[in-house]
């Protein structure tokens, strides 16, 4: 079996060309002493997402055709709160590490002084409130202040991974985004659908001059609409000129949905038609009629099949135009379509997520927070995941409201890496 060394040099011949983005960690690997994760989390239970992230870190994942032991010990653990079926304590005492009943406890190892080299912060999952729009205040924020109080009170900082978005109000997932810059510790967030598998494994050209995008999705609102708007942007921010921010954002559900697809076109308050097809047709999930397969289903049967189909349309500082459908009933992934400027058929592809029970896409998330863990490097944009946190933000207010939400504070303007980041092989 090839050990750690041997693994990275035959992964390193390959990463630029195929995109795993793990080529960086060779540097690291010059130093032996493993690197010390403090896991904070709202719970820990099957399928939660410490489930789906932190075990990454204990047991190791596949990648390339071989299993990836990260050179990191979990040795210290959060846990929010603890349902019936938590798993945190099982996984100590199979694996060694203490639970602590505080974050700073947890990041000082029960110590004076930060004892750590890096930070998973996962808040996603558990009982917490809802607001007056719906969205679930997870406490991400919360979370975030807590590390950050460490890291202001013991003189020294490290890398911070966050999952999924910054958090539910947009004024402290910009001050999330601030506080690291201003700070100088390396901050990662989001979700794994820019950076699993496409099928086909393609990108968005660099510096391409896009008119419209668009992604169609399985899911529900102020959780899936992260997911899809990050597959959008995760695209959008490779366009010509770099990401420039968002100026307006609209949302609709039910009948309101169809009458809009009736416009056919996105002037007339709708989409381009073209690139919805192209959406359906990557799905690898499109719902057919029983004993009547092989079919693009009619109009009709769309608005049978969708209850409650949710629209959120979105209007960059550029001038793109973006529009993000969650489709339940009618597909079960998420497809992506562009119409690039002088090209008379779309740019489109599947966001590939493999099934339970190994959901190796959460795998492809991790190796990027292994990538800065390891390197001190984030290899993305946090201002990536910011614009996407205030896009659901504004897309929820929308939808609860019935009318357009003006955003001139979401003017986030940042430059993508020119590499594809996302799995090839």
């Amino acid at each position: 079996m090839l050990d750690r060394r041997q693994f990275l040099n035959v992964l390193g011949t390959g990463a630029a060309s195929v995109g795993v983005g793990l080529n960086p960690l060779q540097a690291a690997d010059a130093t032996k002493k493993k690197t010390r994760l403090a896991i904070v989390t709202t719970e820990w239970r099957f399928h939660s997402h410490a489930w789906h992230m932190g075990e990454r870190f204990l047991v190791g994942y596949p990648i390339q055709g071989r299993w990836h032991q990260p050179p990191i010990d979990v040795v210290s653990v959060y846990v929010d709160q603890t349902p019936k079926n938590d798993l945190s304590r099982q996984r100590s005492k199979e694996f060694g590490f203490p639970i602590y009943p505080t974050i700073g406890e947890a990041l000082r190892c029960g110590g004076n002084k930060l004892a750590v080299d890096a930070v998973l912060v996962i808040g996603e999952h558990g009982d917490y409130p809802r607001n007056d729009i719906g969205q679930k205040k997870y406490p991400r924020y919360e979370f975030f202040k807590d590390v950050v109080d460490v890291f202001k009170k013991d003189g020294r900082s490290v890398p911070v991974f966050n999952d999924k978005h910054l958090s539910w109000k947009w004024d402290w997932a910009k001050e999330m985004a601030d506080t690291s810059r201003e700070m100088g510790f390396p901050f990662l967030a989001g979700s794994s659908l820019p950076v699993t598998w496409r099928m086909p494994s393609i990108d968005m050209p660099y510096g391409a001059d896009v008119e419209e995008v668009m992604c169609m999705s399985i899911g529900s609102v102020d959780s899936y609409d992260f997911h899809a708007l990050e597959t959008i942007q995760c695209m959008a921010e490779r366009r010509k000129g770099g990401e420039t921010g968002v100026v307006w954002v609209e949302a609709m559900r039910g009948d309101a949905v169809w009458k809009a697809m009736d416009q056919g076109s996105w002037q007339k308050g709708g989409w381009d038609p073209a690139l919805f097809e192209s959406c359906l047709c990557r799905s690898q999930t499109l719902i057919q009629p029983p004993t009547f397969s092989h079919r693009y289903p009619t109009a009709k049967q769309m608005r049978s099949w969708v209850k409650d189909p949710i629209v959120y349309r979105f209007q960059y500082a550029d001038g793109l135009r973006g529009t993000m459908l969650m489709m339940n009933g009618l597909l079960n992934d998420f497809t992506f379509a562009a119409k690039l400027k002088g090209q008379s058929e779309p740019l489109s592809t599947l966001f590939y997520l493999p099934p339970t029970p190994n959901v190796v896409y959460s795998a492809a998330l991790m190796s990027k927070a292994e990538q800065m863990f390891l390197t001190g490097k984030a290899p993305y944009p946090i201002e990536r995941t910011l614009l996407t946190s205030g896009l659901v933000e504004a897309g929820v207010r929308s939808l609860a409201h019935k009318k357009r939400v003006a955003t001139p504070y979401m003017n986030v303007k940042y430059q993508a890496p020119r590499q594809s980041l996302f799995w090839q092989s």
